[in-house]
């Protein structure tokens, strides 16, 4: 709920929207034109693409962005690589009082942010996930067929683990003032930690199954791999800096929401996905145990920072 002094604050926006962003200007590019193009009727809302020390154009892209759209304010964390750090960044930089991330390359639909902001409120949740569809190209590799295969299921991170990934995420301001910020010292898994912490702090959560946003698939076999050896290093970093909750270092964690090919699937497609799978759970073991033998590196960055009031 607004404070009197907020409500009455004309210049401060109700929502806040932040993008993280490294080395993809045409993905942020697709992403926040379909976030200006929201209409908002019921309030006011700021969108912030966070800049994590991009190498390519996409600094000059976001720029040229802000140039021409008042809602869109370009932040930038070039200190700490890292996407929870840049989520991070954006919070300290937003003004609004209820937060909604969204991944660079993602695209939300016409309506998409009143529909959101209805259900949250409506439900009077404190974090809330959304659907998330995947799309596939036009004649999909094994790889985007594995990927929308797994897909992203949000209920199920919800009701069994207690977290929503941030790139379809929705929660208050006031969450992270008593809980603390993400733990930007985590490649992967942040989503997962900062879920948690807000589970055990009490707060509801929500799943808006009608409110849907899109994410592109991976399409190749290296993609598929640089995300599972991610997984598989912040499953050991999980562990390392948070032992209590989710066990000593030296035998990994299940990641969250892993899919076993069903049994429906063409022949052809579940073999293979058996496969990959079978695969790809030995890149997230080998990630696990280079994190693991490389020790912590990151104890100078410090643990969770808290947001300023």
């Amino acid at each position: 709920m607004l404070s009197e002094k907020q409500s009455t604050d004309r210049s401060r926006p109700d929502v806040s929207i932040i993008i993280p962003v490294y080395n993809d200007p045409e993905g942020i590019r697709a992403t926040l034109s379909s976030l200006t193009d929201q209409t908002f009727s019921s309030g006011r809302f700021e969108i912030l693409p966070v800049d994590n020390g991009s190498t390519d154009r996409t600094r000059a892209v976001l720029e040229e962005i802000e140039r021409r759209n008042e809602r869109v304010r370009l932040a930038i964390e070039d200190e700490i690589s890292g996407s929870y750090a840049a989520r991070n960044e954006g919070i300290k930089e937003s003004n609004g009082d209820v937060i909604v991330f969204i991944d660079a390359d993602m695209t939300v639909p016409d309506g998409w942010l009143k529909s959101a902001l209805r259900t949250f409120q409506s439900t009077n949740t404190d974090y809330m996930g959304c659907s998330v569809e995947l799309i596939l190209p036009d004649d999909p590799t094994l790889a985007a067929r594995y990927d929308h295969h797994t897909g992203f299921p949000v209920e199920q991170y919800l009701e069994h683990h207690q977290f929503t990934p941030t790139c379809c995420l929705v929660t208050r301001r006031a969450v992270f003032k008593n809980v603390g910020l993400f733990d930007h010292r985590l490649v992967s898994g942040g989503d997962k930690e900062f879920g948690n912490r807000v589970h055990e702090a009490g707060y509801d959560m929500h799943y808006a199954e009608n409110v849907t946003m899109y994410h592109p698939t991976r399409n190749s076999i290296p993609e598929l791999i640089n995300k599972d050896r991610r997984v598989g290093r912040g499953l050991c970093q999980l562990q390392r800096y948070y032992p209590d909750r989710y066990g000593t270092p030296g035998i990994p964690l299940r990641p969250s929401g892993v899919k076993s090919p069903d049994p429906d699937l063409e022949t052809r497609d579940r073999l293979a996905f058996g496969a990959l799978s079978r695969f790809l759970t030995g890149v997230r073991g080998l990630g696990y145990y280079q994190e693991y033998l490389m020790g912590d590196r990151l104890n100078d960055l410090g643990g969770i920072p808290e947001l300023e009031q």
